[in-house]
């Protein structure tokens, strides 16, 4: 159930975190994650996916491999699974909302990004089927930018982002779907909504601003946003 938030804002931007959040790829690591671990007699589920949700591809192949117990380094664990998602990433789908709300900011001069944990080259690939409407963001910001230090949980990919578009990291609004994410947003001083899996829990979203099931349920006017016309 959405939380209710009422004066909060006005925001400048708003940035948007990627995976899991306007493109579904989440499943796609799973499998792929799934896959790996199988070879070697492992079971990855749920309680370890959860963990690794927002990391960057070194935080969270480290993670795997060592809470897994794989008898692999976590640059061999990243080198095993890239064929695996070249193959898949191609063909992710947009997520509820994304794709109308991205464009109804961009009708309204709203100054818009994205700062996502992948890399350039994944972001490319995950894109495949949404070059038009991913073109309308003013900037991209990936984990592999040569001006972000660290990724989430560090506020660097987002504080890079605002500084680009132009704003005050205060008058920037952020979704994310992962708690490292949302500790990344609010680090960078800005206002955080979770859009988060339904299998997560609920509290550890206790330091987002609104939590959100989807981004079809976000009202812009809330936000000082202009509204959806009706």
């Amino acid at each position: 159930m959405n939380t209710a938030v009422t004066g909060m804002g006005p925001v400048k931007a708003v940035i948007f975190d990627m995976d899991g959040l306007l493109l579904n790829t989440e499943g796609i690591y799973t499998e792929v994650t799934q896959m790996i671990a199988e070879r070697y007699g492992k079971v990855f589920d749920w309680s370890i996916k959860q963990n690794t949700i927002g990391l960057g591809a070194n935080d969270l192949s480290t993670y795997i491999v060592e809470t897994l117990g794989l008898p692999l380094t976590p640059a061999e664990f990243m080198e095993a699974r890239a064929p695996l998602m070249a193959e898949r990433f191609p063909h992710a789908q947009a997520m509820a909302g994304a794709e109308a709300l991205v464009r109804h900011l961009k009708a309204h001069n709203i100054p818009i990004a994205v700062g996502t944990s992948s890399s350039r080259g994944h972001f490319a690939m995950k894109t495949t089927l949404h070059e038009e409407w991913f073109a309308l963001f003013d900037t991209i910001v990936t984990a592999d930018d040569p001006e972000v230090g660290a990724a989430k949980p560090a506020p660097d990919i987002f504080l890079v982002a605002a500084k680009r578009l132009g704003v005050e990291p205060k008058d920037c609004l952020v979704f994310e779907d992962s708690p490292f994410g949302v500790t990344a947003a609010k680090a960078a001083g800005m206002f955080a909504i979770a859009v988060p899996d339904a299998a997560m829990a609920p509290e550890r979203y206790h330091h987002a601003d609104d939590r959100l099931q989807s981004l079809l349920g976000f009202d812009p006017a809330q936000w000082g946003l202009p509204a959806h016309l009706v």
